[in-house]
C-alpha cells in the first residue's frame, strides 16, 4: 500500500474550491505534505525549489496562462521533475486535440473530473506500484546514464520475464542514446514482429532516416500509418521523408492531416507554415503560422520565426495595389512583438524592420525607407551569423527596397559562410549571376574536400594544411572551420600542443557565431567541450 504520509503532493488548479477538495481527499488518505498552486508559472517555481512525488496538474488554467501540457513540457525540459515522480493531468475535457497534443511529453496518466477519494486512491496506488517496480531504471534516467538504464532493464527482466514488455521502450531509448544503431534496429524489428507498437514504428523510421535510408524510412511510416492513423508523430516522420525526397507539396498535405488530428502542437504548426510558404500556398502558410504564434504565446516553443513567417506569408499574398489596413495592422503587431521581445538580437531586429519595410513599400514609402536605414544600421558590425534561409530572404528584401549593393554584400557573405551547401548556392544563383559571388568558394571547397580525404586516410598533418588553405580563402565557412577544429583535436589528449589548441579554439570561436538552429551546432558543441575542457 502506498505510504501516503511519506509522500509530497502538488496540486495545480486555478479554482480554489477544487484545490481545497483534492487537498481534503489527500489528507483523509494520510498525506501530510500537500502544496497548491493556482497557475503554471507558480507551479514551475515551486518545482524548482522542491521535489514532489506527485503532481496533480489541471489542464486548463485560464486564458493567457500556461496550460497543463506546457507546464509538463517545461518540467521535463528543465528537469524540474524526477522520472520517479508521478505527473497526473487532471481535466474535465478528454478531447482528441488535448490528448494527442500530450504525446510530445506524455504524462503518467489522465484523471478525469469529477472523481472521488476512492477513485483517486486507486489510480495513485497503481501508478506508485509501477514506479516502484521501475525505480532502478528511472534513477538511471535521472542521472542521464543510458548504459545504467540498459543494465537496469536486464536485471529487472532477470527477476521476472513478465516485466520484459515494461522495459522495451527504455531499452530502445538507451540504445539510441548510446548510438548502438544496429542493436537498436534489431530490437525495433523484434518488437514489431511480435506486436506492432506505434512508438516502435516511430523509432525505426527515425533510425532509418538518420542513417540515410530514406526509402526504407518511408516504407516504415506508410505501413505504420495504416495501422495507427491517429498517431501524429508518424505523420511528422513521413513529412520529413517527403521533404528529403523533394516532394514538399506531399509533405505539406501530410502535415495538414497531422494538424487536423492534433492542432495544439506549436512546432508542427510552424513547420506546416514553412512548408506552405515554400509551396507558395500563402493562405495556408498564414493560417498555420497564425496558429503557431497564438498557441506559442505561453509555450517554451515560442519562436520569433513563426512571427516572421506569418508576416512573410501575409505580404506574399497581398495584391499588386498593396496591403489592406487590416493586414498591415496584423503585420505590424506581429513584427513589433519580435522587435520588442528580442532587443539584444541584431539579426532579428534587422529582419523585423526589413519585413515591415517590405510590407509598406507600396503604401508608405517614406516609413519603409526609414525602417530600411534602421535595419542597415543594425546590420553594420553584426557578428552573429544569420541562417542561410534568413540571409537569402534579407538579401532579396534589400534589393526590393533599393539597396542593391547591401543585398549583394549579404549574398557574398552567405556564400562564404554556407558556400559548401549546393542548395544554398542554388538559392544565391536565383538572385545573382555575379561570378565573383558564385565562384568565390570553389577553390576553398576543393581544398576542403581534399582535406577530408586526407583526414579519413589518417594523414593529419596534410589534412590540417589543406583545411588551413581553405580557411584562408573562406575564413567564415562553418564546415571548413569545424573540419579544421576536428583535425586538430583528433587523437589528442591533455598534452595537445598549446599552439594547435589555440588554433582550434580560434576556429571554434568563429563557428560559435552560427545559429543554434544549424544542424551542425551539436557537432560544434562537442568539439568546443573538448577544446575548452567544459
Amino acid at each position: 500500500m502506498l505510504a501516503y504520509h511519506q509522500k509530497s503532493f502538488l496540486i495545480v488548479d486555478d479554482f480554489s474550491d477544487f484545490r481545497s477538495s483534492v487537498r481534503s481527499m489527500l489528507r483523509e488518505l494520510g498525506v501530510k505534505d500537500v502544496d497548491t498552486a493556482d497557475t503554471g508559472e507558480v507551479a514551475l517555481r515551486m518545482c524548482a525549489q522542491k521535489r514532489y512525488d506527485f503532481v496533480l496538474q489541471d489542464y486548463h488554467l485560464g486564458d493567457g496562462k500556461k496550460n497543463g501540457q506546457q507546464v509538463l513540457e517545461d518540467l521535463m525540459v528543465e528537469k524540474l521533475i524526477s522520472h520517479e515522480s508521478v505527473f497526473l493531468m487532471v481535466t474535465a475535457e478528454t478531447s482528441q486535440a488535448m490528448v494527442l497534443g500530450a504525446l510530445e511529453h506524455e504524462p503518467d496518466a489522465y484523471l478525469t473530473k469529477p472523481f472521488n477519494r476512492a477513485g483517486l486512491a486507486q489510480r495513485l496506488e497503481r501508478l506508485e506500484q509501477r514506479k516502484t517496480l521501475l525505480k532502478p531504471i528511472l534513477q538511471a534516467l535521472d542521472r542521464g546514464k543510458p548504459v545504467e538504464v540498459l543494465n537496469a532493464c536486464i536485471e529487472l527482466c532477470k527477476q521476472d520475464s513478465r516485466y520484459s514488455p515494461l522495459c522495451l521502450r527504455y531499452r530502445a531509448d538507451a540504445l539510441r542514446d548510446m548510438n548502438q544503431n544496429e542493436a537498436l534496429e534489431r530490437l525495433y524489428n523484434s518488437i514489431l514482429a511480435d506486436r506492432p507498437l506505434p512508438w516502435a514504428y516511430v523509432g525505426l523510421g527515425r533510425l532509418m532516416f538518420k542513417r540515410g535510408q530514406i526509402a526504407q524510412a518511408k516504407t516504415v511510416y506508410e505501413k505504420a500509418l495504416k495501422a495507427f492513423p491517429m498517431m501524429p508523430a508518424l505523420y511528422d516522420g513521413l513529412a520529413e521523408v517527403l521533404v528529403a525526397e523533394g516532394d514538399t507539396k506531399a509533405a505539406q498535405n501530410v502535415l495538414e492531416e497531422a494538424v487536423r488530428l492534433s492542432p495544439l502542437a506549436v512546432r508542427r504548426q510552424s513547420l506546416l507554415g514553412k512548408l506552405a510558404l515554400t509551396n507558395e500556398d500563402f493562405e495556408g502558410a498564414a493560417k498555420a503560422y497564425r496558429q503557431a504564434v497564438s498557441q506559442g504565446a505561453q509555450s517554451r516553443f515560442k519562436d520569433p520565426e513563426s512571427n516572421l513567417g506569418l508576416a512573410h506569408a501575409l505580404i506574399s499574398k497581398g495584391s499588386e495595389k498593396g496591403l489592406d489596413t487590416r493586414t498591415r495592422l496584423e503585420i505590424n503587431q506581429t513584427l513589433s512583438a519580435v522587435a520588442k521581445e528580442n532587443i539584444n538580437d541584431p539579426g532579428l531586429q534587422v529582419r523585423a524592420r526589413l519585413m515591415k519595410a517590405t510590407s509598406l513599400l507600396l503604401n508608405d514609402a517614406e516609413t519603409a525607407e526609414k525602417l530600411t536605414e534602421q535595419a542597415l544600421t543594425h546590420l553594420d558590425g553584426m557578428e552573429q551569423f544569420m541562417s542561410a534561409e534568413a540571409a537569402l530572404l534579407v538579401a532579396k528584401q534589400l534589393k526590393m527596397l533599393g539597396q542593391t549593393d547591401a543585398g549583394n554584400s549579404m549574398l557574398k557573405n552567405c556564400a562564404e559562410i554556407y558556400g559548401d551547401d549546393p542548395v544554398v548556392m542554388q538559392g544565391i544563383a536565383q538572385q545573382t549571376d555575379d561570378p565573383t559571388i558564385l565562384n568565390a568558394g570553389n577553390a576553398a571547397a576543393d581544398l576542403n574536400r581534399q582535406g577530408v580525404r586526407s583526414y579519413k586516410a589518417g594523414a593529419l598533418p596534410e589534412a590540417r594544411e589543406l583545411f588551413r588553405g581553405a580557411l584562408l580563402l573562406q575564413p567564415k565557412n562553418i564546415s571548413i572551420a569545424l573540419n579544421m577544429a576536428q583535425s586538430l583535436l583528433h587523437g589528442t589528449d591533455a598534452s595537445l600542443d598549446s599552439a594547435l589548441l589555440e588554433e582550434c579554439r580560434t576556429c571554434l570561436k568563429m563557428v560559435g557565431m552560427m545559429p543554434e538552429s544549424d544542424a551542425r551546432y551539436p557537432r560544434y558543441q562537442k568539439l568546443r567541450s573538448k577544446a575548452f575542457g567544459e
